[in-house]
């Protein structure tokens, strides 16, 4: 007990101040190297996102952006939100911020290595991710295995669990719950985990058509909700605007207390968020179908600024345009004072419309989540994993999706905090080790586009040691 409460107590100090200044530095070292596509090359994600696969039937920009959209916009963009403005105050806001644009440039990074190094699969498709260039670029298999396996239990046990805590808790305000709520959470938790397997059973194209489908329903749908709420409440946004600017500048609120910070809310929360640098993109990246790596790049920086700087923020807006101020009480940080902020714009709508956002905005998360533990087993197996196997694991998901909606706050959070950090310590020390390949690959990129040309890759030239399975 006493090796495993120091073990835990390490890793619980790694995800403080090492965390964010591993996000920040990275973000800002990978922003420089890349001379800030998150600027100059913006318009051109959009463009690139909505080319086609150049093989009938094989997953598109746009399917992998909804696969790696799916697993980012969840009950994070919400709860995770809600969280940072009640822990760490409104200048969380900015430091979210922060985070997306810088973490813009580690996603164009991390997913452009991932497709140089994708493995093909027996029917022609493509899998890969972080394992695969940390396996290939630096030939080390056991570190390799070492990120694979933290992703399997940051997604499978950390992410997915949380996220069907933060489901079930949206409950809370409603009459049936509190009359039992031990029943409650039971329900709802088998019923997400019923529903679960039902869609994950279909595989990953069943993923792709379910995720392509709700992803770009359901944000369109917030963004409008909190464009109403901002409107109904517009004599409030000047306050607002000067909560969070004032509050991201002050030197107490950032580093009294470092760990509570508005700054060290507004990183983790971000990064539990947009996962940017995390490693965990990558694998939906890598299974897109295009022509040069350095599309898919660009696709999942895009997926970063369409989590945080346009979902978080509109629950942000939601929240403090309301007038309802945070309160720095577990208790009370997430789906409840989100759903106060709502009710005293929208009345009883408000808590009705943020439970269903959260159900939509949770399920699509559970998929995509899955999504990437199969590509680690993949990986972890040397090969697809048999379909017996895959139903054993996605059966086993779906236990985990119930327990997670019976365990505590504080654990819920401590799991994907913890989680997420060796993601985070693994993966952006690798990209930065591997990175001249995506710079130079972003070069190429841009010189074949100013001739007018439709960029194509080839791997010859690059200083690529190893063979890849595409490319050639």
């Amino acid at each position: 007990m006493v090796l495993i409460s120091a073990v835990y107590g390490f890793l619980k100090y790694l995800t403080d101040w090492p965390l964010a200044l591993l996000l920040f530095g990275g973000g800002l070292y990978f922003t420089i190297k890349t001379g800030l596509p998150q600027l100059r090359l913006f318009w051109e994600s959009i463009h690139v996102v909505m080319e086609k696969p150049a093989t009938e039937g094989a997953v598109s920009s746009f399917g992998a952006l909804m696969i790696s959209t799916a697993s980012r916009v969840g009950t994070g963009n919400i709860v995770g939100v809600s969280t940072a403005l009640c822990m760490g105050g409104p200048g969380a806001v900015f430091w979210m911020w922060v985070t997306a644009v810088l973490g813009g440039a580690s996603a164009f990074v991390e997913s452009t290595l991932a497709q140089v190094y994708k493995k093909r699969a027996p029917d022609g498709t493509s899998y890969g991710g972080p394992a695969y260039y940390i396996e290939a670029a630096l030939g080390c298999r056991p570190l390799a295995v070492v990120f694979s396996l933290a992703l399997i239990g940051c997604y499978a046990v950390g992410y997915n669990m949380l996220c069907s805590y933060n489901l079930q808790s949206s409950f809370a305000r409603f009459s049936f719950y509190q009359a039992s709520p031990t029943a409650s959470r039971v329900l709802i938790g088998g019923i997400i985990a019923l529903a679960f397997l039902y869609c994950i059973l279909g595989g990953g194209k069943r993923v792709v058509q379910v995720t392509g489908i709700l992803v770009p329903v359901m944000g369109v749908f917030y963004v409008l909700m909190a464009v109403a709420a901002m409107v109904l409440n517009v004599g409030r946004l000047p306050h607002m605007f000067a909560m969070i600017f004032s509050d991201a500048f002050n030197l107490k609120a950032i580093f009294g207390g470092f760990a509570g910070s508005c700054l060290m809310y507004g990183f983790k929360r971000g990064l539990y968020s947009n996962e940017a640098g995390m490693g965990s993109a990558p694998n939906a990246a890598a299974a897109a179908d295009v022509s040069h790596p350095a599309k898919q790049g660009l696709v999942q920086m895009l997926s970063v600024f369409i989590d945080t700087l346009l979902l978080c923020t509109s629950t942000a807006f939601m929240c403090l345009s309301s007038g309802v101020d945070p309160v720095a009480d577990p208790a009370y940080a997430g789906a409840p004072y989100v759903q106060d902020a709502l009710s005293q714009t929208f009345g009883a709508a408000g808590p009705i419309f943020i439970t269903a956002a959260l159900l939509l905005f949770a399920f699509t998360t559970l998929l995509g989540n899955f999504y990437y533990v199969e590509t680690c087993f993949a990986y972890l197996l040397g090969r697809v994993p048999p379909k017996i196997f895959l139903t054993v694991v996605r059966a086993a998901g779906a236990v985990l999706i119930f327990l997670g909606a019976l365990i505590q706050f504080g654990l819920a959070w401590d799991l994907a905090d913890i989680f997420q950090c060796v993601l985070a310590v693994i993966n952006i020390p690798v990209c930065i080790l591997l990175g001249s390949l995506a710079y130079k690959a972003l070069d190429n990129y841009v010189e074949q586009r100013d001739r007018g040309q439709n960029p194509v890759f080839k791997i010859a030239g690059y200083g690529s040691k190893v063979p890849t399975d595409f490319w050639n």
